[in-house]
């Protein structure tokens, strides 16, 4: 029996997940849970990563009442990282990638160098949060800062740095900041130098499954623990979740499916043409450095900002309730593209919603199902025009599309993308991250030979499910009035 614990951040929550392994089969156990809450100070958007950090010693003291743990390993999400001084000293929390601080520094990175070389050296689609654009932030708005850094760690190295002592860069993560070159998988001085950013502060980039060393004795001796070895998994928690994927097949599409939905390919070579750059498609490492292929789509961060508005509303509707609202309403009233700017804050989403489509000319949504009813089917559209697009830049045509993640609870949207782009739609594993944590600390152990075997007894253990197409041709004409509001 090996004993691995996997810790698995999102933007609102972590956990720590047991994961035990018998030679054949993994089985998860979530034996600490705690909030991830943000923290605004002033005009600043914080991660409260002390907390954190705390709750990273329950999980691994919890862990104790399991017998021995062979290894650790922290997912997070990308493009967010914190600073260290050169004793080590972390200079402040980590900012928010939803800060303010980010709005208008793609334009600032194009006064150094166009876009489109941005993306033949980088092949990272462009976001406003990556972290390229927030270090080029605090290089104009707080250069003293930058002056007093030493290293910079992404969130998940940051995590392994406090647990470790050692600074390094997993792999998938680094991909995530716009500043790893496609043909070298290194760093890009070059496009460092042009944007008058320090080489220095970036920690050598390590293969995700790693090993970046032990627990530090100070924590062995609070903790009461012996020399666990800390593994950089994949640190970007969407190629943990690709990781997991269970496909015997080479060739798939899948949405990784939660507050984000990251809708792509695996590949073995990144694709940097035209076609890609104008889709704005990213090229993520993964595991083994293949590349994930994929779209950032905004998720189902629209329906939890619906819903948080109408409980400060007074309506407190779960989530199952709100899917019935949307069964209830008529289909293909109106849409919105759910990436439009107008999406991105924190805010009153229905009335955003409500405004996108009087603005476009479209019938405008009042009730909770109409409005709900017009998010769930404009995600659904975007996923088949973010497929039409990778197929277009890959030559290929894929006949199942696997969605993983949280998202797979949302019954009603995985039917709707199925029929939506025209596929059989696979849902499941729900725990894909953390089975793809779980996965690449055994492959580093030795105790799974390769990706090939993990994925294939991830599938021997899961249960998916299945949706078929429905009135596709239905789909295909209101297809076509999607297509005239995000072009």
């Amino acid at each position: 029996m090996k004993k691995v614990l996997a810790f698995d951040f999102g933007a609102s929550s972590g956990r720590a997940i047991l994961g035990t392994f018998d030679g054949e089969k993994i089985t998860l156990e979530e034996i600490h849970r705690f909030s991830n809450d943000p923290v605004k100070v002033g005009r600043t958007f914080y991660w409260d990563v002390l907390r954190l950090f705390h709750e990273i010693k329950q999980g691994i003291l919890k862990a104790k009442q399991y017998g021995e743990i062979d290894s650790i390993g922290i997912d997070t999400w990308g493009v967010d990282f914190g600073l260290i001084d050169e004793k080590g000293y972390l200079l402040e929390n980590p900012v928010h990638y939803r800060d303010e601080r980010n709005v208008g520094m793609i334009e600032e990175a194009r006064k150094y160098m166009s876009k489109a070389e941005m993306y033949d050296r980088t092949g990272i689609q462009f976001m406003d949060f990556n972290t390229l654009f927030q270090l080029l932030s605090i290089k104009k708005n707080r250069p003293e800062l930058l002056e007093r850094a030493d290293k910079l760690l992404f969130m998940p190295d940051l995590f392994t740095y406090m647990l470790t002592n050692n600074k390094v860069s997993e792999y998938s993560i680094a991909t995530t900041s716009q500043m790893v070159n496609i043909d070298t998988q290194d760093w890009d001085y070059e496009l460092l130098d042009v944007m008058h950013l320090p080489k220095h502060i970036l920690c050598k980039i390590v293969p995700s499954g790693a090993k970046a060393g032990h627990l530090r004795r100070s924590l062995r001796t609070e903790l009461g623990l012996g020399k666990i070895p800390v593994i950089s998994v994949c640190g970007h928690d969407t190629q943990s979740a690709i990781t997991a994927i269970p496909s015997e097949s080479k060739d798939f599409a899948f949405i990784s499916s939660g507050t984000w939905s990251l809708f792509g390919t695996e590949l073995d070579e990144p694709v940097v043409n035209k076609k890609a750059q104008e889709l704005n498609v990213t090229n993520e490492g993964g595991y083994n450095y293949t590349t994930a292929f994929l779209k950032n789509i905004c998720g189902l961060w629209l329906i939890q900002e619906s819903r948080r508005q109408w409980i400060r509303e007074g309506k407190e509707y779960s989530y199952a309730q709100l899917e019935q609202e949307a069964l209830k309403a008529e289909p293909f009233k109106c849409f919105i593209d759910p990436d439009a700017p107008d999406f991105v804050a924190m805010g009153d989403m229905p009335e955003r919603v409500r405004e996108f489509c009087r603005k476009t000319g479209q019938y405008v949504p009042e009730t909770v199902g109409e409005v709900m009813r017009c998010i769930y089917e404009s995600l659904a559209m975007k996923y088949k025009y973010v497929l039409a697009g990778i197929e277009d830049c890959v030559s290929k045509k894929y006949d199942r599309i696997h969605v993983m993640g949280g998202g797979t609870k949302d019954t009603f949207l995985c039917a709707l993308t199925a029929s939506a782009c025209n596929r059989t739609v696979y849902a499941g594993p729900i725990e894909a991250t953390v089975l793809g944590n779980v996965a690449v600390q055994l492959m580093a152990s030795g105790d799974i030979k390769d990706i090939a075997e993990a994925r294939k007894i991830i599938a021997k253990g899961e249960n998916l499910k299945v949706y078929n197409p429905v009135d596709a041709d239905k789909w295909e004409e209101a297809y076509k009035n999607f297509v005239k509001i995000v072009k």
